[in-house]
């Protein structure tokens, strides 16, 4: 009995170190996209922040109202960084006077933290300001007219406000590291490499497979054995 266990032993050590590989590759993917780069706008119907659902060219505030920008990193607008600032009218505004044939609106801006800010980059401190525009004004024109220089890409994308961040405009990010820094021709398909660092499945299908037939040679030598 003790030999047999021992046999039994040897064929397996193969099979079990083959497991352990399996496990390990599967446990140090690394994670996919996090989402893109971007400044999201938002405004405060009842002192709240809520994703806008507009543009900042097309929605047009009223006087008394809030917007907010966020620039972060976020997958989609349900999983949006919301400005962290108050959304609240008074603490802004309170110290402009209301103006005939203009409006006010306050602003509040949130330059985001050092890891949403592009590589090389700093965030401003996070500021609000008051806004008195025409009563048609959009957002935009509420922006502009207390944190220039604004840049948009050839999309009317918002790339930057008050000139942050200097490049880049809705730039994905994945994992870590931008996709930028990572971007490099993807391998032939079968090499057993997808690119960044993660494990094809070609490759765990054939380690798996490995362990498979290592763990019938184990039983069907333990039959014939017996």
């Amino acid at each position: 009995m003790l030999g047999g266990g021992m046999r039994g032993g040897a064929v397996a050590a193969p099979v079990t170190a083959l497991a352990a590989l399996l496990l390990a590759l599967l446990g140090t993917a690394p994670a996919q996209a996090a989402g893109y780069r971007y400044w999201s706008f938002w405004q405060a119907p009842g002192g709240q922040w809520a994703y806008a659902t507009q543009g900042p060219g097309t929605a047009r505030p009223g006087d008394g109202d809030v917007i907010g920008f966020r620039f972060a990193v976020s997958a989609d607008s349900s999983d949006a960084a919301k400005p962290r600032g108050a959304a609240g009218f008074g603490p802004v505004c309170d110290g402009t006077p209301a103006k005939d044939g203009a409006k006010r609106v306050a602003v509040v801006l949130d330059f985001g933290t050092p890891a949403d800010a592009p590589d090389g980059e700093t965030p401003p401190a996070a500021r609000s300001a008051c806004a008195q525009v025409g009563e048609d004004a959009t957002a935009g024109e509420a922006l502009a007219a207390v944190a220039k220089p604004l840049r948009y890409d050839s999309s009317a994308l918002l790339c930057a406000i008050a000139g942050y961040p200097r490049t880049g405009c809705g730039e994905q990010v994945s994992g870590p590291k931008k996709a930028a820094e990572s971007a490099s021709p993807k391998p032939a398909a079968g090499s057993g490499d997808e690119g960044d660092g993660v494990p094809s499945a070609g490759l765990i299908g054939g380690i798996a497979a490995v362990v498979v037939l290592g763990a019938a040679a184990f039983w069907q030598a333990r039959r014939r054995r017996g």
